[in-house]
């Protein structure tokens, strides 16, 4: 809900530094907020502490598109929970909401990506049935290349 939207920042900023990252600064804080609760492009599950009332973990999801499926494909951009709510079952919880929204979608497939040192991260999944996929390796232009190129002229044929 859209009150608890400090909440959920608190919680990306304490992503980020579990990832050791640096977490999104004032804009693209506002830009997360608007982009789940006013354009919908990011949907969320989250879980709640019942005695604090406030937010323990959650689990930010979008869909892409397979083409040779023809389906859609719940992609799992974070899941993360508090470490004083971990080993409460709540991360098993928010993963097995993503899965039955797959599922409910009639998704093809769900996928993600998990940072090669979190083992405990790919140990749960791979307890899961997930497969870590050898075949394919992910890339990224940031927005600052994505400038450049977008104004390259186009090489001559």
């Amino acid at each position: 809900m859209r009150k608890d939207a400090s909440q959920f920042v608190d919680l990306l900023v304490a992503l980020a530094d579990f990832e050791h990252l640096d977490p999104p600064d004032d804009e693209a804080r506002h830009r997360i907020i608007e982009d789940i609760f006013s354009k919908r492009w990011l949907s969320m599950f989250v879980a709640v502490d019942q005695k604090s009332k406030k937010l323990a973990g959650y689990a930010l999801y979008y869909y892409t598109y397979s083409s040779f499926l023809a389906k859609r494909t719940l992609y799992l951009e974070d899941i993360f929970v508090l470490e004083k709510h971990r080993r409460m079952g709540i991360g098993w919880n928010l993963f097995l909401k993503c899965v039955s929204e797959a599922a409910r979608r009639d998704c093809g497939r769900m996928e993600w990506a998990v940072l090669t040192w979190n083992k405990n991260a790919i140990r749960f999944y791979e307890k899961q049935g997930a497969k870590r996929l050898s075949e394919w390796y992910y890339y990224r232009l940031t927005s600052d290349k994505l400038k450049e190129l977008s104004t390259a002229d186009l090489p001559e044929q």
